[in-house]
């Protein structure tokens, strides 16, 4: 009597191995949703925000001695001519005191970056978070999407190593913006005297800032089960709200 054939056991499907931190921070470039999915695993974010750190505060060290937060504080009076109008008004020894003050702010508020970015990102997930749970009525969680924004940013390094190279090749400090601080946008290619509303508007144009936001959007439906597209509506629309405002304030300020 033949012997009757065993079917073969299934085999459980094995999940992804998890990524080690380094890992996750170089598949953030290279293989996005390898990064995105592990995400769902530990919403771990201390090394793309050290990476961010020290590139932010070498960029600001940089500026300070290249630049000069006094050339940095003019620069920005030359896009804000009302602003600019208010400290020619004042008397000589109230304009210089005036001058040394915000200087000294600009200074000490640029060394602060690591904590207003933080802050930043804290704002930026809040608002995604509030937008996919209680609009869209995501799976998801504060801390992953949290995590998913500090990684999402990570190409904004790039700017800041780029504008890095460019002062320490000589650039002229003449017409540095520190809020554009690298040819990488539109903004780069207008006059910021001439229309200051406009030089917003193109500054926002960068390639490195539609970088991240497309990472946002795409990690979105990975730590979720938002589909694509409504994932790509809400952080770009969120972000052509933002510029709106920027834009406004730009004009209202000139």
């Amino acid at each position: 009597m033949a012997a009757m054939s065993v079917p073969p056991a299934s085999q459980p499907i094995s999940e992804a191995a998890p990524l080690s931190e380094p890992a996750r921070v170089l598949n953030t470039f290279f293989a996005p949703s390898k990064t995105f999915t592990d995400l769902r695993r530990s919403a771990s974010w201390w090394l793309p925000f050290l990476i961010s750190t020290i590139v932010s505060l070498a960029f600001i060290y940089v500026v300070d001695q290249r630049v000069g937060f006094r050339k940095v504080l003019e620069n920005q009076l030359r896009i804000q001519p009302k602003q600019a109008d208010q400290l020619d008004r004042l008397p000589a020894d109230q304009r210089e005191k005036s001058m040394q003050a915000q200087t000294k702010f600009w200074q000490v508020f640029s060394y602060a970056s690591p904590v207003v970015g933080l802050i930043f990102t804290v704002n930026i997930s809040s608002i995604l978070f509030a937008t996919f749970k209680f609009a869209v009525s995501a799976d998801i969680r504060f801390k992953t999407m949290f995590a998913l924004v500090v990684f999402a940013w990570l190409p904004i390094v790039f700017v800041s190593l780029l504008a890095i190279l460019a002062l320490m090749a000589g650039v002229s400090s003449d017409g540095f913006m520190i809020q554009s601080p690298a040819a990488t946008s539109l903004g780069a290619f207008v006059d910021p005297t001439a229309s200051p509303a406009l030089f917003a508007l193109l500054s926002s144009f960068d390639i490195f800032t539609f970088w991240c936001l497309a990472l946002m959007a795409i990690g979105v439906t990975y730590i979720s089960k938002v589909k694509r597209g409504t994932a790509f509506a809400v952080v770009f629309g969120w972000f052509a709200f933002w510029v709106l405002i920027k834009v406004g304030l730009a004009a209202a300020g000139s």
